[in-house]
Order: C-alpha cells, then sequence, then structure tokens
C-alpha cells in the first residue's frame, strides 16, 4: 500500500508544516446491491485503497449503498451533506443515480465527481465533475471499428432507462451517414429474458449488433443472439468491463468488442500510452489485493475520482479555509476545476467549461478472449 500511495502521489506534492485543521470528510456512493452491484463492487475496491491523510490531515470515507435506485442516492447524499458535513462527493456508478444526486450537490455546492458519464454540460456543470470518459466518445470509437469493418447495418439492443437512452442517442449520432441502424429493441435490467426483441432484431439481419447496457445483464443479449445463431459482430459498451460479466457471459461473450478506458489492458498497452505506467502500477495493487484478474474499468475510474479529488483536497489545504466550511468546499471546486492529470484510466484536462476533460485518445478498443480481456487497438 505503501507503494502505492507514493506512485499516485503525483501533483499533491509535500505541504509545508502547518496545525493540524479538522478531518476532511468525503462520501462516497455506490451501487453495491440492486442490478448495477457488480459496478458498485468495484468502487468499494478502489475505496479500500484510498489513504487515510492528505497533506497531513486525517481523510474519512463514508461508503454508503444507493441500491440502484436514484430515490435511494438522493437520501444518501443529503444525509452525507447535513450529517455528516462531507466536503466532496464521489459516485456514483450510474447516470440515473448521478443526474438525481448532481442536482443536490449543485444546490447545496459541495463539489460531486461522478464515475459515471453524467452529462456535466450547461446547468448540470456548478459543483458537478466525473472521471469517466462520454457515452459520446466511447461509441464513437465503437462506429470507427464498424466502418473499418465493412459493417453497413446495426441493430441496438439496450435498456429501457437513461443508459440505454444515452447509447442509443450516441449511436445514431455516430452512425449518422454512415452506418444504418435497422432494429432497436428495449429490456428492463431485471428482466429475465429478451427473446422477443432478439427475434426482431435477428429478422432485420443486420451486419453487427451493438448492446447498450452495462454490469451483468448486458450478457442476456449476446446469450440470446449467440443462441440464436447470430454470427455478427457484437459490440459492448464501456459498462460492462467487470469480472462478473465474464462469468455470467461464459463462452457466449468470447469475441464482443469492448471500448474502455486503457486500465483494463494496462500492461498490453504500447509504452508510448501516456497512462501505461500508473495503469500498471494500479492494476498489480489492487490484483495484489484482490486476486488475479480483479480489475476493471470502474475500479479504475473511481480510483482516478480520487486523484482528482486528491490534489484538490491538497491544493485546498494550502489556503485559509478549514475543512467542513462552505469555504473549504468552494476551494476544493476551484482545485478539481484546475486538475491537468495523467491517471490510471484516462488523461484528465479540467476547464471552467469542461470538467470532464478526458483526452479520447486514451481510449482503446478490446475484445473477450479466452475469458479475459485482449487489446485490439
Amino acid at each position: 500500500m505503501t507503494k502505492l500511495k507514493n506512485l499516485f502521489a503525483l501533483t499533491v506534492g509535500a505541504l509545508a508544516a502547518m496545525p493540524a485543521l479538522a478531518d476532511i470528510n468525503v462520501g462516497v456512493v455506490a451501487s453495491m446491491t440492486g442490478p448495477a452491484a457488480a459496478l458498485g463492487a468495484e468502487t468499494r475496491k478502489a475505496v479500500s485503497m484510498f489513504p487515510t491523510t492528505v497533506g497531513g490531515e486525517k481523510i474519512n470515507f463514508i461508503l454508503l449503498d444507493d441500491t440502484t435506485d436514484p430515490t435511494a442516492a438522493v437520501k444518501n447524499v443529503r444525509k452525507l451533506i447535513s450529517e455528516d458535513k462531507v466536503d466532496a462527493i464521489l459516485g456514483p456508478n450510474l447516470i440515473s443515480t448521478a443526474t438525481a444526486m448532481a442536482d443536490v450537490a449543485n444546490t447545496e455546492k459541495v463539489p460531486m465527481i461522478s464515475v459515471a458519464p453524467l452529462d456535466v454540460s450547461g446547468d448540470k456543470r456548478g459543483f458537478v465533475f466525473r472521471s469517466e470518459p462520454s457515452a459520446d466518445l466511447m461509441v464513437q470509437r465503437v462506429v470507427s471499428d464498424m466502418v473499418a469493418n465493412g459493417v453497413k447495418t446495426v441493430g441496438f439492443i439496450g435498456f429501457s432507462d437513461s443508459w440505454g437512452e444515452l447509447l442509443h442517442k450516441a449511436l445514431t449520432k455516430a452512425a449518422d451517414s454512415k452506418i444504418n441502424i435497422v432494429a432497436s429493441e428495449r429490456y428492463g435490467r431485471a428482466d429475465p429474458s429478451v427473446q422477443a426483441q432478439v427475434l426482431k432484431i435477428i429478422s432485420a439481419k443486420p451486419d453487427a449488433v451493438f448492446v447498450g447496457a452495462s454490469g451483468t445483464p448486458a450478457a442476456m443479449p449476446q446469450i440470446t443472439l449467440r443462441e440464436r445463431g447470430f454470427k455478427g459482430r457484437i459490440y459492448q459498451s464501456h459498462g460492462v468491463t467487470s469480472k462478473e460479466f465474464l462469468r455470467v457471459g461464459g463462452k457466449a461473450v468470447e469475441g464482443a468488442l469492448i471500448p474502455v478506458g486503457p486500465v483494463l489492458v494496462a500492461e498490453q498497452l504500447p509504452d508510448t500510452h501516456p497512462t501505461k505506467k500508473n495503469g500498471v502500477a494500479f492494476v498489480q495493487a489492487l490484483e495484489a489485493k484482490y486476486g488475479p484478474d480483479s480489475r476493471s474499468t470502474f475500479a479504475g475510474a473511481s480510483w482516478d475520482a480520487w486523484l482528482l479529488l486528491q490534489n484538490a483536497l491538497g491544493n485546498a489545504l494550502k489556503g485559509k479555509a478549514k475543512p467542513g466550511t462552505p469555504e473549504f468546499r468552494a476551494a476544493v471546486r476551484e482545485n478539481i476545476e484546475k486538475n491537468k492529470l495523467v491517471g490510471t484510466n484516462g488523461v484528465y484536462s479540467m476547464s471552467a467549461t469542461d470538467h470532464a476533460g478526458y483526452d479520447p485518445s486514451a481510449i482503446v478498443l478490446i475484445k473477450v478472449e479466452n475469458n479475459h480481456w485482449k487489446l485490439v487497438k
């Protein structure tokens, strides 16, 4: 753990000796139960590796389960702000819960770094940031590969919620004038079957299928497509990259093509990739604690969210404001916005007009091969 702290100190640096201040409190909201539990489990892994001090000051992490429910997420964030007096919030894992939490964070002026690809433009910007690349960037990478491989038609099957809608819109935008979307079907995260939807997609005879889902429920469309004899290319979103997806999907998800942040295949990256060094160090530390193949982009995005916050907290502590005050939270927000960071899962350049700052060149395409993640390009 000491090695990991040293590797990721990055820009915080050594602070000058100063009197002890109040503890820093950080709230973390994740989907540790419910349909998105596989994602929340990855955030929990990253949290277990967070340090206990920043700039010589004690830091407390309060981890709460949103049960994959926006209402619960809002209750959590209100508790963290009113009762725990948090200086910042990390999480959650889903667009739906992040959107609900963002309204509270902005109203209460508490900085929040989402590990879901929440749209942080316009009115949502304020105190809200994110460490995850946007759906648009990821789907553009998918469509680029489709075009390069001669795909002319594509079928879409995705969640009947905000994540499915976001991916469908991103596909429609990226495919415009390049690829024809010949079928669009939806299903619920907890649905027991997608037989009817898959039959409709197969009847449209697409060259490829894009599954707009996440976590273990994303395996079901691919399993059903293969059972029904579909031989074309199947693309998944970056929301599937956990060990549980491979376990549930088994042989049926072999060959799945996925756009991801680079930490998932850190060792396979070319030496010229800017995140390779930090990504390899993080993966080694994570797998030393949780075992082989325990890595995921969600753990990486959660860790990068922490790195962004760590930098901001370290710099905020150099000012006059004390943790637990509105002035300190404002200073943290200001310093998150100034971040220039090479993380484990991306390269970030935050600004007043861009609260994500994710460099799209960091995104890679992988496939499932022999139940492992394999870099394609």
